[in-house]
């Protein structure tokens, strides 16, 4: 589910998709960094992952 989905798909379509949610984005990473430790973090992809999936509807953007 997506909160803001004018502003995402207006996001994909124009390419400014990262430039749009940059503050949620930021948020949701530091949150993902305190609960699972910023060396996973840093370590594996599951957030970028999750981005795509999720925020870019399946396309590799982050």
């Amino acid at each position: 589910m997506v909160y803001f989905p004018q502003k995402r798909d207006e996001g994909i379509r124009d390419g400014t998709l990262k430039q749009l949610f940059r503050e949620e984005i930021k948020k949701s990473y530091e949150e993902y960094v305190d609960q699972i430790g910023r060396e996973f973090a840093e370590s594996t992809t599951h957030f970028q992952e999750a981005l795509n999936d999720v925020l870019a509807g399946g396309k590799k953007l982050f």
